[in-house]
């Protein structure tokens, strides 16, 4: 059974393109079929794992406004194991479109739904906004992480997001769950990012995953290539982070593989 999982944040620079790029790869190598959606009007998990949207002739876009079949619309990537659904410019404008369009909520559900039994996952990266494409991604996903950076203001517009969340969950997805908040951008050595980990991990407790995403600059380097960090530099402290965060996810969801087992590291 496949597991459809949206990052949701609202605020921007949280880490949320980079971690969807990532955990994607990351459960790609650990030889999970995945299919990253590019839900964010920018495109950015579409150029960072190496496509250019200005190129893109069939998109999300054209499959939620267009009922474009999404098979047309899926490139492989060069990672074994790795589908993109990209995005370009023109979903900007699919909001409007939308809005008098009748079960406008659920049309990502409906192109996702056609499609969820080819992969073992579906990982959403979703615009940095609450609007109607973001509650199209939560009402089509099984769960949601939520990116939260390891810096001052980190809590800022969570409790916007959360609300958002029980909406949805109450409206339109009873069957959404949190699957975990992801501190991101963690720095050992400011005292800042040790006091951020020790407020979340307070406040929400085992909401939070074990798993800790650092800074580091081939992480950060990676999409200026078009590809993810573990195809980048598997063995940077970045692709070891992102590897550890798709193993704690597959046992959280019982989908434990031979090849996966290995301790999981909170740094």
């Amino acid at each position: 059974m496949s597991k459809i999982i949206a990052l949701a944040n609202q605020k921007g620079g949280v880490g949320k393109t980079t971690s969807s790029i990532n955990l994607a790869a990351s459960l790609a190598v650990l030889e999970f079929k995945t299919l990253l959606v590019d839900a964010d009007p920018q495109a950015n998990s579409t150029s960072g794992i190496g496509f250019d949207p200005r190129n893109i002739k069939n998109s999300v876009y054209e499959c939620i406004i267009n009922d474009i079949n999404p098979h047309d619309a899926i490139i492989k990537t060069e990672t074994p194991n790795l589908d993109l659904l990209p995005a370009h410019i023109d979903l900007v404008g699919a909001e409007i479109e939308m809005i008098n369009l009748d079960n406008r909520e659920f049309k990502m559900k409906a192109v996702l739904d056609s499609i969820r039994d080819e992969y073992d996952f579906i990982i959403i990266d979703c615009s940095p906004s609450l609007g109607l494409i973001t509650i199209n991604a939560l009402t089509a996903a099984d769960s949601v992480i939520i990116p939260v950076q390891c810096e001052y203001f980190a809590l800022e517009g969570l409790g916007k997001l959360l609300n958002t969340i029980k909406i949805v969950q109450s409206r339109l997805n009873t069957a959404l769950e949190i699957e975990g908040i992801l501190l991101t951008m963690y720095d050992v050595r400011l005292r800042l990012s040790n006091q951020v980990v020790e407020e979340v991990r307070s406040h929400f407790e085992d909401m939070v995953f074990n798993t800790i995403i650092q800074r580091n600059t081939r992480l950060s380097e990676a999409p200026s290539f078009g590809v993810s960090v573990i195809m980048h530099d598997a063995t940077c402290k970045g692709a070891i982070n992102y590897l550890n965060l798709a193993r704690e996810i597959v046992r959280k969801n019982g989908l434990v593989k031979d090849e996966v087992e290995a301790n999981t590291e909170t740094v």
